[in-house]
């Protein structure tokens, strides 16, 4: 089995380096072989400049689908905001094969294989940076990230060599760093939005700021 060089935006299908990971996606696989059961990469324009930062692939979500936040509620509302936004064309029918398609946005999960109970450990997040810092790094149009969720905030900061304790995390955040202007949501979750933590207004204030400020003139 080969281990992916620090340098790769995306970890092979049968990546090894976090064990609880592996062993996890090992069991999903026997149980539903007709899923994904790997890493998801990224989904978006190659020439985005607006990158939207997740946390890790849903069990019944993107590890079934093969695609970020498709198949689990947190893409309704992601999908939708984008949509609303023209970051997006086509309709979203929580299919990889929908036709949907992003415009000036891609997304990159900070954890690309699931996690149990949806959280990944802070070794697995350190882990797994390597690959959210290759994508970045490969990205250099990118100029704004929106962080969904206090890990993928701090999965920015790790991967930029910044120290956490500079840039706190709050809802409606707005951090500039070195090389990126960064936003701050908290997760589009179902738990959120169910208990009001997120109204689907509050998310569209921060997707849409974040792209007025991507398509701004440098």
């Amino acid at each position: 089995m080969t281990v992916p060089t620090p340098t790769a935006t995306e970890p092979s299908r049968d990546c090894p380096l976090c064990p609880r990971l592996a062993a996890f996606r090992a069991k999903a696989r026997a149980a539903h072989p007709d899923w994904h059961n790997a890493p998801v990469a990224n989904f978006g324009d190659p020439d985005a400049r607006l990158l939207i930062a997740g946390l890790a692939p849903g069990l019944k979500g993107a590890n079934r689908t093969g695609r970020p936040f498709t198949g689990d509620y947190a893409g309704d509302l992601l999908y939708s905001t984008l949509l609303r936004f023209g970051l997006a064309e086509g309709q979203y029918a929580a299919r990889p094969d929908d036709g949907l398609v992003l415009k000036d946005c891609v997304i990159a999960n900070s954890v690309r294989c699931v996690p149990p109970e949806n959280k990944p450990t802070p070794l697995e997040i350190n882990t797994c940076n390597r690959f959210f810092a290759a994508t970045l790094a490969a990205r250099p149009q990118v100029k704004v990230i929106v962080a969904l969720g206090r890990i993928a905030h701090d999965a920015v900061l790790i991967a930029l060599g910044l120290k956490r304790s500079a840039y706190r995390f709050a809802h409606g955040a707005v951090h500039e760093l070195p090389r990126f202007t960064l936003y701050d949501t908290y997760h589009c979750s179902r738990y959120n939005t169910q208990t009001n933590r997120l109204t689907a207004q509050m998310f569209a204030d921060v997707i849409g700021a974040a792209a007025a400020r991507a398509r701004a003139p440098a």
